[in-house]
């Protein structure tokens, strides 16, 4: 989740500045970037229990440790909450799971390399704390009463909130992690046509990552039960955003979808004040309860983006939501999966035919069953994993195609190695997982925690 906005501190007159906003994202094509982030979860190696805030061995301690490596700090009144370096960022989630928003990079090779570097100093400073660090998309053992809270103004707020909208809202805040990356649009047509192949494609992505199958330890019913979290998180800023695929969808209409958005808060001087459930139509007229008499600027606008949760979210460039988190070699496989799709142009049209027929009721049944079926999930004279399938090669080839090599001459497509295995096996990563639980595991998550760590 998204720290307060760095965007100019500029007041916004009218409507049409936040569609200029958004529209002002688009770059020409050797612009082009790619932004991973990813999360995991944190252990104790004695009791496996997530660590706490503060401690000799808490998350902030974690935090302090990374600063050998050039991080720089930052603090919400006066507590250590997240780093900076070279245009990455070092944030905390709600129970304390460590997150790297990485810099924009022209490759994945440069993508795996910050990764790889950025996990070599988790590791360093966690074996000296006693900690481990795991990539799973829910939390496999602990309760949501055994989650600690990070100190963070955003996070109260939620807290409170959730429970108001659905009844998940808050394991999504405190025992999920997700890998994720974020891509960029030329123009407003550009955005349209990623957006719909992204948002129909999101459940192929979901099963190939799904990995998240036990809760307080025991299996769950589920392939990826982080995604089913967001089915009951709160239905105003969740699901399938079926109004990208309608005829004149564009930056205005998602603009008119954020501002039905319920606001969460408005950061002025370093604190948040609650505007949860509040309209930002209200913001813009000056009639906000929680702030009245004030306009909004650009970053309170940016920062209510970062408010709203669909599969797939439209800042100023596209963000891919859809993956559970996982271990090391799929960190760098989800930013090549998409950039695969999306940045070639012949792989971006094979993409669109695969899922431009698919009807409404179709996008939402591939959405609602993955969670629980994976790959097994029917889908018209197939199964998920048919689609599965003809998406790693629509990938791939595009990835050929872009030809970008690194010093030993090797393309991107290596990087779809782990889910060319997964497909190619017909089992995603969850129920690989089951089988050790019912068999070497004898009934145990524990053995996770020392198998998976980083």
């Amino acid at each position: 989740m998204s720290g307060p906005s760095h965007v100019k501190d500029a007041p916004i007159e009218n409507r049409q500045e936040l569609v200029d906003y958004l529209a002002g994202g688009g770059r020409p094509r050797a612009d082009w970037r790619i932004g991973t982030e990813h999360e995991k979860f944190g252990f104790r190696l004695d009791d496996l229990r997530p660590p706490e805030w503060d401690g000799e061995r808490g998350i902030r301690a974690m935090l302090e440790g990374l600063t050998r490596f050039g991080w720089a700090r930052v603090e919400e009144h006066g507590k250590l909450i997240a780093l900076t370096r070279d245009g990455a960022s070092v944030t905390l989630e709600p129970a304390g799971q460590l997150e790297l928003s990485g810099a924009q990079l022209q490759t994945i090779h440069e993508t795996c390399r910050e990764t790889s570097s950025h996990l070599r100093e988790v590791r360093e400073v966690a074996a000296e704390l006693g900690l481990g660090f795991l990539g799973m998309g829910f939390q496999p053992k602990w309760r949501r009463e055994d989650m600690p809270w990070m100190p963070k103004g955003r996070y109260r707020i939620m807290r409170q909130y959730m429970p108001k909208k659905g009844s998940l809202g808050l394991d999504m805040m405190t025992r999920t992690c997700t890998v994720q990356v974020n891509l960029d649009v030329e123009n407003e047509a550009d955005m349209v046509r990623k957006f719909r192949v992204s948002l129909a494609l999101q459940p192929i992505a979901t099963a190939l990552f799904a990995d998240s199958p036990f809760t307080e330890g025991q299996p769950n019913g589920f392939r990826s039960y982080r995604s089913h979290i967001w089915t009951d998180t709160d239905p105003d800023r969740t699901g399938m955003l079926d109004f990208v695929f309608a005829d004149g969808f564009g930056y205005e209409r998602y603009v008119d979808y954020l501002l039905d958005v319920p606001m969460y808060f408005v950061y002025r001087d370093g604190q948040y004040i609650d505007a949860s459930g509040q309209s930002f139509r209200d913001f813009l007229a000056g009639k906000l309860p929680a702030y009245p008499g004030h306009q909004p600027r650009l970053a309170d606008w940016a920062d209510h983006m970062t408010t709203a949760f669909p599969e797939v979210r439209l800042k100023r460039y596209l963000e891919m939501r859809g993956a559970d988190g996982g271990p090391w070699n799929r960190l760098c496989a989800l930013p090549a999966f998409w950039v695969g799709l999306l940045y070639d142009d012949t792989a971006l049209d094979a993409a669109w035919d695969l899922v431009k027929d698919f009807s409404m009721d179709e996008r939402h049944a591939l959405r609602d069953g993955v969670p629980r079926h994976g790959f097994a999930l029917p889908f018209r004279s197939g199964s998920v994993l048919d689609l599965a399938r003809q998406s790693l090669a629509i990938s791939a080839a595009g990835l050929r195609r872009r030809a970008r090599a690194n010093r030993c001459g090797a393309d991107e497509s290596s990087f779809l190695a782990p889910l060319f295995e997964i497909a190619e096996a017909g089992l995603t990563p969850a129920d690989r997982k089951l089988e050790l639980f019912h068999g070497p595991w004898k009934g145990s998550v524990d053995p996770v925690f020392r198998e998976f760590a980083y």
